[in-house]
């Protein structure tokens, strides 16, 4: 079945030419601090589950998870999700939403007179399912409603991600791969071809310490493609880049698929996390010219018994950055929705 998956979703688009590519941005602080691609953390945190679904477990029955961003251009970027765990069907369910709003636009004729206002948006709904398999294995899938509004450019589609997670809660272990976003448009943006989806297979692996208050995850994407480079010619020429056109193995080639994190442990109620994109920083440096901190990602997270409060910073233009800040409640504690009877998580 994995290997259905990998050879239909190799078929698909990456890079800019692929629709909806605002899926690719991280949901949540705790994934914007670990470098906006994680698949193996273990964290009691609903919104990670949000990226991959075999992350989900019983525990977060009840957890809300709400974030609030101010993104680049005044754009704003709202996300929730609840998690609910059935002891009958014994699985863990999950509902998100990620919401995209770009404030008002001044739309013109062809001839440059305007017309009025639209306000464009991109969302994405989605349900994920988990269930535990045996001691140490969790699988889960999420479907995905996606929809465009560009004033009269619209378009929607359909996509799901399949996730498998392996954890050693005795050797701090854990790992998972992760098929994301494998779909179709269901209506295209008018006057435009079907487009593709920004499919991504994620490996990655997450060791914690036993003797020191740190863990490390070492994350692959896009390991369904090699060469992930942007390959125009003339715009690579013009702005002092590397084409995308030799075979040859080489450093650069290879680490743009890595993103490695750290994560420190204060307790078990503060954490810090710092991580490293090498794609993000290649992709966002223009010629030779200093690029600062892009591609460099920074989060706290607090812990304060029924609350959970994350920060995160991530840095995708020179010496700037956009900030994001998520909760997460157990309503169950707070509004006595039933008492959680599930297994105990991570």
């Amino acid at each position: 079945m994995l290997l259905l998956l990998f050879v239909h979703g190799s078929s698909q688009t990456l890079g800019g030419s692929s629709v909806f590519n605002f899926l690719k941005l991280p949901n949540t602080p705790q994934l914007t601090a670990l470098g906006g691609v994680n698949v193996s953390q273990p964290s009691n945190d609903v919104g990670l589950a949000f990226n991959n679904p075999s992350l989900l477990q019983p525990s977060m029955h009840t957890q809300m998870n709400a974030v609030f961003n101010d993104f680049y251009g005044g754009i704003k970027v709202y996300h929730l999700s609840l998690g609910f765990y059935n002891t009958k069907l014994n699985t863990t369910f999950l509902w998100g939403l990620n919401y995209f709003s770009y404030g008002n636009i001044t739309e013109t004729d062809a001839a440059g007179y305007s017309t009025g206002k639209f306000r464009p948006t991109d969302w994405v709904m989605q349900v994920s399912a988990s269930r535990h398999y045996m001691e140490k294995w969790n699988y889960g899938a999420t479907l995905k409603f996606i929809s465009s509004n560009y004033g009269q450019y619209r378009s929607n589609g359909l996509a799901t991600d399949v996730g498998i997670l392996y954890h050693d809660s005795v050797k701090l272990f854990s790992a998972s791969v992760l098929v994301k976003n494998l779909g179709f448009q269901l209506k295209r943006y008018e006057g435009t071809d079907p487009g593709d989806l920004p499919f991504d297979l994620q490996v990655g692996i997450t060791q914690r310490l036993k003797k020191a208050p740190f863990s490390f995850s070492f994350t692959a994407q896009q390991v369904n493609q090699f060469d992930t480079r942007y390959n125009d010619t003339t715009f690579n020429n013009d702005n002092g880049l590397v084409n995308g056109t030799d075979k040859k193995l080489s450093f650069d080639k290879l680490f743009r698929h890595f993103v490695l994190a750290t994560t420190m442990y204060l307790g078990d109620r503060v954490e810090f996390i710092v991580a490293y994109n090498y794609l993000r920083r290649k992709e966002l440096n223009t010629g030779n010219a200093g690029n600062g901190l892009n591609g460099i990602s920074l989060g706290a997270g607090v812990m304060l018994g029924k609350l959970q409060v994350r920060y995160a910073r991530a840095y995708y233009q020179n010496n700037t950055a956009y900030n994001q800040l998520g909760l997460n409640m157990k309503l169950n504690e707070y509004f006595g929705l039933g008492k959680f009877g599930g297994r105990i998580g991570w």
